[in-house]
């Protein structure tokens, strides 16, 4: 596919496709994480003397206006992070909008209102992507977290853009996933978290075949331990997947990658802040507890299991991570990696719950790649062909 570097801008319109998909709390922006992605990309245009116009969704209005999920106070952090004023339009295929976009000077920066306000956008209706294009001369896809998605704003709108192209967020989020799958440096480790194994049982399949091993916390760990034969007390088990996750422990086995597992929790009979804890090996888990991180003994198994590691994947917390008392396992194998990172090593971290506990850990600086997109990055490194994606590389 075209980069960004690859078309010539300067002086240009230049409409890009951002992922300003973020929490707003009270009108402000809750985590500016996806917006300072956008910023090396944004900096190019204006340095090229090119006029930017951004457009992105948010939450899942479904065609209707909603005024909670307006992309207006994201103008407003992005006039502050850039020191630069951003015009904002409350609608994205207006006329007015449209010949807003036509009157930018070089080095002007216009925010559209949210996509999803029309069905158009997730129905990949041309009629919409069409309206769209007339805001610029060139269109930029930068919107990793959709990728994953055919929309109007990242598919349908190429048929229209005589140049289009990648910025740098999505040429880098697929060279560092892609390369996770098709070329890391070995040793390389998987550390696998979240709940349930079924979003997870194509990923685990495709990364079996060029991981060298493969840590599994959080949540699903329990349904693996369960397919063992193991005590899981009351801990969350994935039922409907347990012979599947048999089924990877055998292919495991079969290719040599081991799976590796907890072998002590932080657990309680209840996930609150103010439920009793403790930390018990797997076979003393009382029926009516659950785990809800992985133990202290798992922490030091983790962290040797990863000492050697060239490339190292995380995608999924290890426990509840947004409760303090079982965020532990989470931070300790973040600090691992990040450790391991200055030292060389490849950290790339899925989008999702484990950009948020990394950086609720405060060690996001620490990391060699973290992904904007969760279920983008998944089904990458699943060895899915992206729709943005295949959009762009016909285009090249």
């Amino acid at each position: 596919m075209k980069k960004i570097t690859d078309l010539d801008i300067a002086n240009k319109r230049v409409l890009i496709r951002v992922d300003y998909n973020v929490p707003i709390y009270d009108e402000e922006v809750g985590n500016d994480f996806r917006i300072r992605a956008s910023l090396p990309t944004i900096k190019h245009c204006l340095t090229m003397g090119a006029s930017v116009v951004l457009m992105s969704h948010l939450g899942r209005p479904k065609g209707k206006v909603v005024p909670e999920m307006s992309l207006e106070p994201v103008a407003y952090a992005l006039e502050e992070i850039l020191d630069k004023d951003v015009y904002f339009s409350d609608d994205c295929i207006s006329e007015q909008a449209i010949a807003f976009s036509k009157e930018l000077k070089s080095g002007e920066i216009h925010l559209l209102e949210n996509l999803r306000f029309y069905n158009g956008e997730t129905k990949n209706d041309l009629e919409f992507a069409e309206k769209l294009s007339k805001h610029a001369d060139i269109f930029i896809n930068d919107a990793f977290g959709t990728a994953h998605r055919a929309h109007a704003s990242n598919v349908g709108i190429q048929k229209f853009m005589k140049q289009v192209g990648a910025g740098f967020l999505l040429e880098n989020e697929r060279n560092y996933l892609s390369q996770a799958v098709d070329s890391p440096k070995q040793p390389y480790a998987v550390v696998l978290g979240g709940s349930k194994v079924s979003g997870k049982i194509e990923l685990i399949k495709n990364l079996i075949e060029s991981a060298d091993k493969i840590l599994i916390g959080g949540a699903m760990a329990y349904t693996f331990l369960k397919a063992q034969g193991k005590n899981v007390g009351a801990s969350k088990i994935d039922e409907e997947n347990l012979n599947v996750a048999k089924e990877l422990l055998d292919l495991s086995d079969k290719k040599g990658v081991p799976i590796i597992l907890p072998t002590d929790t932080v657990c309680a009979p209840e996930v609150t802040e103010n439920t009793p804890w403790r930390v018990a090996v797997m076979e003393e888990l009382e029926d009516d507890e659950m785990g809800l991180d992985i133990g202290p003994e798992t922490c030091i198994i983790f962290e040797t299991e990863l000492q050697d590691s060239k490339t190292i994947l995380w995608n999924g917390p290890l426990g509840v991570f947004e409760i303090p008392f079982f965020a532990t396992g989470t931070q300790a194998v973040a600090s691992a990696i990040s450790r391991l990172t200055s030292e060389g090593a490849i950290s790339i971290i899925g989008g999702g719950d484990t950009a948020s506990a990394v950086e609720k850990s405060g060690m996001q600086d620490g990391f060699t790649h973290i992904s904007t997109g969760g279920g983008a990055s998944l089904e990458l490194l699943s060895g899915i062909y992206l729709p943005a994606f295949e959009a762009l590389d016909k285009n090249d």
